[in-house]
């Protein structure tokens, strides 16, 4: 596969298409939905389009694609955006016009289930946005958070290195989106101890690969979009992150030990792991819980590592993943994570 190249970028006037490749949330739960949209019009400049199936639960995999294929072949939409995840999106990729959207490159935006559609971005060329969904991010309770719209803004308007740095505090509980009373109180944050940086020795630049950890793992049970010639990612950044179901560290480490057993991890020099959203309204942990959880998925991690990749080099709790604040990640785009130094920049 040649390098991903970066599709040209929206500026503010511009359409940007809302699509539900995932699951028709918006229509469920319209709140944070209704208030993204309001927050890309006013504080971003951008028009959304929405699309036959955005606010349609149970849409078809087809429907959904047909939702994707006009929004790529629109030549007035500038850039396209998932308003949330899901658990099918797996089922839409069969159906895409891989040719129709090798044509039209735009920079998309989405996260989690997300990684499906992502990571075939990245196989047909096309850099992509990991981060950033209208109703997780952008429909954020109270106001946007200002480090998740600077990371935003600068990957939907420009072009060139954006250093993530490591935040104050982080969030990852939630209230009722059905409830008005949600949208007038900040969430609730607790403090955050920065990276943890595991054999910082060296600089490593690559492209990026990776997404969520589920959504990996059911790729490739399905023997889909991951090459089956590991060569492919030499040299890539690897960069993980888990969801709201949160696995277990053991469930973890076994995903990462059939990607070392496949030979994926060792082609790695460098991962970027997610600070782990330890919270969930199925599991409400306390703040001992949530620690211990975050404790035992580094410890899988780097068990893995220590097996498949003993070189590798590794930064966890960086906050690309489903707590909040969100920084974007670009997906098959450039990633420089400098060990020495203590930095990592990306190339939006």
């Amino acid at each position: 596969m040649s390098s991903p190249t970066y599709p040209p970028k929206p500026a503010p006037g511009d359409r940007i298409a809302i699509i539900s490749p995932s699951s028709g949330l918006p229509g469920a739960l319209p709140l944070p939905y209704e208030l993204g949209l309001k927050r890309l019009r006013e504080d971003f400049g951008l028009e959304p389009v929405e699309y036959p199936a955005t606010r349609k639960m149970g849409a078809t995999p087809q429907e959904r694609a047909d939702d994707i294929h006009a929004a790529f072949a629109d030549p007035t939409i500038k850039a396209v955006m998932a308003t949330i995840g899901g658990d099918d999106q797996i089922t839409v990729l069969p159906l895409l016009d891989r040719e129709l959207i090798r044509a039209h490159p735009k920079p998309f935006f989405g996260y989690s289930d997300n990684t499906n559609l992502l990571i075939a971005l990245r196989n047909l060329g096309i850099v992509g946005y990991h981060g950033a969904a209208v109703m997780t991010e952008l429909g954020r309770p109270y106001a946007l958070h200002p480090i998740t719209a600077d990371s935003v803004r600068a990957a939907l308007f420009t072009s060139g290195p954006y250093e993530l740095r490591p935040v104050q505090r982080y969030g990852d509980t939630s209230r009722d989106w059905a409830d008005p009373a949600t949208f007038d109180v900040e969430p609730d944050a607790q403090p955050a101890e920065g990276w943890v940086w595991h054999q910082p020795e060296r600089v490593v630049e690559g492209r990026s690969w990776g997404g969520n950890v589920e959504i990996l793992s059911w790729l490739l049970m399905a023997d889909r979009e991951i090459e089956r010639d590991c060569a492919a990612y030499e040299g890539s950044v690897l960069f993980l992150e888990t969801s709201e179901e949160l696995p277990s560290g053991e469930e973890v480490f076994r995903i990462l030990r059939n990607m070392g057993e496949r030979g994926l991890l060792a082609r790695f020099p460098a991962l970027l792991m997610a600070r782990a959203k330890a919270w969930s309204f199925d599991q409400p942990n306390n703040a001992e819980s949530k620690r211990r959880y975050a404790v035992e998925q580094r410890e899988a991690v780097l068990r893995a590592l220590a097996t498949y990749a003993p070189h590798s080099m590794a930064v966890f709790d960086v906050d690309f993943g489903h707590t909040d604040p969100q920084l974007v990640i670009p997906y098959g785009g450039l990633v420089r994570v400098d060990g020495p130094a203590r930095r990592i920049t990306v190339t939006y």
